[in-house]
């Protein structure tokens, strides 16, 4: 078959964003003829100014068949109108990883890279950071990339052995040929099931990752375990909170314990070495721990990459102590097992949760949580559904929803809901999130925690989970100079 990367080939792209102009620079030394397409007029536009060749949507979708490829962003959903398209003409399309792992692989950057891959519903971005802190420590020529920092398109001109590669769901479902050195999936829990349609389409689109040479799962999640027994991988690799059995790793006496690679157990590290608060915080460091072990990243490498890890923004992050409560920014928890896992790292919590939750049920969050419950603080389009769930199963925990002037919705059962109404003045969330702290604040006592650990997304109200934490960090330190 012939390749639909030859020379004049017509290839459309989708999608004008950042992940857009990346594909087309790497298509652009392949000689193909690139059309752009996006649903955004204005983009097409500028894009069009800098004279790339542009198409209307619609009349790419007409024309599909006249495509030998189609590369998409990975925000596409495979039901939007060009992926349609393009199935039923038989078009083969990828995304953008894919067409960097053929390329790569095809050697048109030099030797082709390893790739150690990390996906899972909740810890990707600290995990993969710390694998790039191992392999650094080790003296690995390592680059950091995918859905953390650059795209992998944007660093394959780099010279580098190993790629440490974040991947999401969407990116692993448009990426058919991927078969890295090693690929960890670290959890599988409800979300994105608007984009996959179902928990199942999402955990296979995850189980890519398990495709190559080295699988790794998290044992303690039932359906990272299930994607490790099925999945194709030669070696296969499990890490645990409890003590490792072979061919896996875990925790004994204190220590991280490799018994996957070496004839003999070899102890990686302390745990109280790890700076994430909590279980979540073991099990990353052991993800990262598999997939370095995997490429003959020494002990003592690992050690000193978690002895002097950092965690990344908004993951929890201690914002200020005040008046002995303990302020903690963990709104990159957009979902109900990442709130869960965050909520479990502290004894007496005032949460603050809500947002967008893309179609998860947080039931089974409130009843893992209800003891350490303190109070909830509710905000966000989804908010009735939080205090819905905290009225069936922690009915006795205090509940306030903070909401912008005419957003005042219903909120259930639990007649011990108190609504706080603010004016729209300004932005509605800074607003929401300023009166939604200094409710926590009230409802705090020495000793507590008050976490922002929304279990929900947060474009209903920001920009992204990033401006929601700087502005809960901004109404912490508001209260924090007022005090004084």
């Amino acid at each position: 078959m012939r390749s639909p990367l030859t020379p004049g080939s017509p290839v459309l792209v989708v999608g004008a964003g950042v992940t857009g102009r990346a594909v087309l620079a790497a298509l652009q030394p392949l000689g193909v003829r690139a059309e752009l397409t996006d649903d955004n007029p204005t983009a097409l536009r500028s894009y069009a100014a800098d004279g790339v060749a542009v198409i209307d949507a619609e009349a790419a979708a007409r024309r599909i068949a006249d495509y030998a490829l189609v590369v998409v962003s990975p925000g596409l959903p495979p039901n939007a109108p060009i992926p349609l398209a393009a199935a039923a003409a038989k078009v083969p399309v990828w995304g953008d990883v894919e067409l960097a792992w053929r390329l790569d692989q095809a050697g048109h950057y030099g030797p082709p890279r390893r790739w150690l891959v990390v996906t899972g519903t909740n810890g990707k971005t600290t995990t993969v950071s710390m694998l790039q802190a191992m392999l650094t420590a080790g003296g690995q020529d390592s680059l950091l990339c995918g859905n953390i920092g650059d795209p992998v398109l944007d660093v394959l001109a780099r010279p580098s052995r190993l790629l440490a590669v974040e991947l999401s769901s969407f990116q692993l479902f448009w990426s058919e040929s991927l078969r890295p050195a090693a690929g960890v999936v670290l959890n599988i829990a409800e979300d994105h099931l608007d984009w996959h349609g179902s928990a199942e389409h999402y955990a296979a689109a995850k189980a890519k990752a398990l495709t190559g040479d080295v699988a790794v799962a998290g044992l303690d999640d039932a359906w990272a375990t299930g994607l490790l027994e099925t999945a194709p991988a030669p070696v296969k690799v499990g890490f645990r909170l409890g003590a490792p059995g072979p061919g896996e790793l875990g925790v004994l006496d204190g220590m991280l314990v490799d018994r996957a690679f070496g004839a003999e157990p070899v102890e990686l590290a302390a745990v109280d070495s790890i700076p994430v608060a909590g279980p979540v915080g073991v099990l990353d460091a052991l993800a990262a721990a598999a997939l370095a072990r995997a490429v003959g990243t020494p002990a003592a490498a690992i050690a000193a990459a978690l002895a002097s890890f950092r965690v990344g923004r908004h993951r929890a992050e201690l914002v200020e102590v005040l008046d002995g409560v303990a302020y903690i920014d963990d709104s990159k928890a957009t979902n109900p097992h990442a709130a869960e896992a965050s909520i479990g790292a502290y004894p007496r919590v005032v949460w603050i949760a809500g947002g967008l939750l893309k179609g998860a049920s947080v039931d089974e969050l409130v009843v893992a949580v209800a003891d350490r419950l303190v109070a909830a603080v509710l905000i966000g389009r989804d908010r009735g559904l939080v205090a819905e769930a905290l009225s069936r199963h922690a009915p006795d925990v205090p509940v306030v929803q903070v909401v912008a002037g005419e957003d005042v919705g219903v909120l259930g059962t639990n007649e011990s809901v108190v609504t706080r109404v603010i004016s729209k003045a300004g932005a509605p969330g800074d607003a929401v999130m300023a009166e939604a702290v200094a409710t926590a604040r009230s409802l705090a006592r020495p000793g507590d925690t008050v976490l922002l650990a929304p279990a929900g997304a947060s474009f209903d109200q920001f920009s992204g989970y990033s401006q929601r934490g700087d502005r809960f960090a901004d109404a912490v330190r508001a209260l924090s100079d007022s005090g004084r």
